[in-house]
């Protein structure tokens, strides 16, 4: 992310680049369409807006597919926004993604440069989120990977999302291994991709996964020509491909433009085909994806 000052004009103004995209103009829409909807609100009903309620954003995001209610969830009429803390030692694209949260109303309660910062703000604030990088002080391997765990022990039930610059399978893979709910794994690239980025985030703190596209294709051409997978036809593939990124049923019917019923018949034969038994005890859909993701090695 790059982030600059505009020389023209009276009032210099920030703007902010993640991967070639400048989201800018996307930040400023946001910000002004909110103040719009916060000025319509006062003005049809300022009583309303002087109570507890005066607090509460907006926008409300709510995900259908979430297992189980955010914090605070059952508060009637609107739903405290989403509580975020970013751990990432570029100053620049911390800012910059702090800002894009914000404007799209998302309380943003802490941001850290290094673990033992990121740690104290989880400790502090008891997130819903934690957006973490990877790689993160003093020796930028697998620093980030470790205190996402660590916060996760600390905070049964945090929502992960996990920022990395290259695909990196082996983080992938020990992040899912300690249980795959509220779970993320995207490429920093994702983040200029706004509506993908907030679908991705949305869907980690309602309950589910996200694995960024191109890390589940890069694992789909490392597969071993040995492995299991190879039973697989091409549609039980692009099934299973489609399951590692994070989707339910009906958004994997949705994108293949099948019925929900052809995907249980697919998901079904993915299960027989990986020799996942019914019984054994284990989440099969979480057990299908890990085989997927670790044949990638």
């Amino acid at each position: 992310m790059v982030g600059s000052m505009s020389t023209q004009g009276p009032a210099p103004a920030r703007s902010w680049h993640v991967a070639g995209t400048d989201l800018s103009p996307r930040i400023s829409q946001l910000t002004a369409t909110r103040a719009d909807a916060l000025a319509a609100a006062d003005d049809a009903n300022a009583d309303a807006l002087t109570g507890p309620a005066a607090s509460c954003p907006i926008t409300c995001v709510i995900d259908d597919e979430a297992d189980q209610p955010r914090r605070g969830s059952d508060h009637t009429g609107c739903e405290p926004a989403m509580r975020i803390v970013i751990a990432e030692d570029d100053l620049l694209l911390r800012e910059g993604l702090a800002l894009l949260l914000r404007a799209e109303s998302l309380d943003v309660v802490a941001t850290a440069a290094d673990p033992d910062g990121f740690l104290d703000a989880i400790d502090a604030h008891e997130p819903d989120v934690a957006i973490v990088d990877v790689r993160m002080p003093p020796t930028h391997t697998d620093e980030g990977i470790v205190a996402a765990v660590e916060a996760r022990r600390r905070q049964p039930g945090l929502a992960v999302l996990v920022l990395s610059a290259y695909v990196e399978q082996a983080f992938a893979t020990d992040l899912l291994a300690h249980g795959s709910a509220r779970l993320g794994y995207l490429l920093k690239e994702r983040v200029g991709r706004v509506e993908e980025f907030m679908g991705a985030l949305r869907r980690v703190a309602g309950g589910g996964t996200a694995v960024d596209p191109e890390v589940v294709a890069q694992l789909l051409a490392r597969s071993r020509p040995d492995s299991r997978l190879e039973r697989l036809s091409p549609r039980e593939r692009d099934v299973l491909a489609l399951m590692a990124e994070g989707l339910g049923n009906a958004a994997i019917a949705e994108r293949l433009f099948v019925t929900d019923g052809a995907v249980h018949k697919h998901i079904r034969s993915i299960f027989a085909k990986l020799d996942l038994a019914p019984t054994d005890g284990t989440d099969r859909r979480v057990a299908a994806v890990l085989h997927y993701l670790e044949n990638g090695r």
